[in-house]
């Protein structure tokens, strides 16, 4: 047994630290699924990016909560460099779901394309694997986590197929105009990385996961 995890035995439990990452994937799954919404047939995009944005900033105070628990304690559930990765990744989910509405708001996507909507489903997908698996963490289920986010990596192939086939189209299609492209390819790629992040998040869990085991 490490020094670290022999100090982790004897102190005391320090669980709000699950508690601030489970508070931020709860908080990236809602936006995702507020972002679905505009999938809907005469969604209200406005009130849309307002929810993303009120959501966003609960993400935000979950985030500086982590940040000075870290601050303040010295032995920690999980490394603090893990700690600090996943709270991180997963605040960047957020963001980029939230660019993603702002940027159809800007440029006027009123309704989503195709490929945006099963871009936007496959992080639905992604972030409501990621909302069921972080509580495994404090339950040390590390089996169940590489389970879980092999899940997720599933999605964000299935996203890069559908990204790129999108963006190949938009260019090659003598039909569609430069502002066209533009607007579309821009919420493609915010959705995109977004995506790109559920799986960097899955990766970390995994490394957790294989660590602890």
């Amino acid at each position: 047994m490490s020094f670290q995890a022999l100090l982790r035995f004897l102190l005391p439990r320090e669980d709000h630290f699950y508690d601030y990452l489970e508070a931020q994937v709860s908080a990236v799954n809602r936006a995702a699924q507020e972002l679905r919404k505009l999938n809907q047939a005469g969604a209200p995009i406005t009130a849309i990016r307002e929810a993303i944005q009120a959501i966003e900033h609960e993400g935000d105070q979950a985030v500086h909560q982590m940040l000075d628990a870290l601050g303040k304690t010295f032995v920690t559930p999980i490394d603090r460099e893990d700690l600090q990765k996943l709270s991180k990744r997963t605040d960047d989910i957020l963001d980029l779901t939230n660019a993603a509405i702002r940027a159809c708001v800007l440029f006027g996507v009123e309704k989503p394309t195709r490929p945006m909507t099963l871009l936007i489903d496959n992080l639905a997908a992604c972030t409501a694997i990621l909302a069921e698996t972080m509580p495994l963490l404090r339950r040390h289920d590390y089996p169940e986590i590489i389970r879980s986010a092999a899940r997720v990596s599933h999605h964000e192939k299935n996203g890069d197929e559908v990204f790129r086939d999108a963006v190949r189209n938009l260019f090659h299609d003598p039909a569609i105009d430069a502002k066209t492209i533009l607007r579309e390819k821009e919420v493609l790629e915010d959705i995109e990385k977004a995506i790109n992040r559920c799986e960097q998040v899955a990766e970390l869990l995994t490394n957790i996961a294989v660590k602890n085991a």
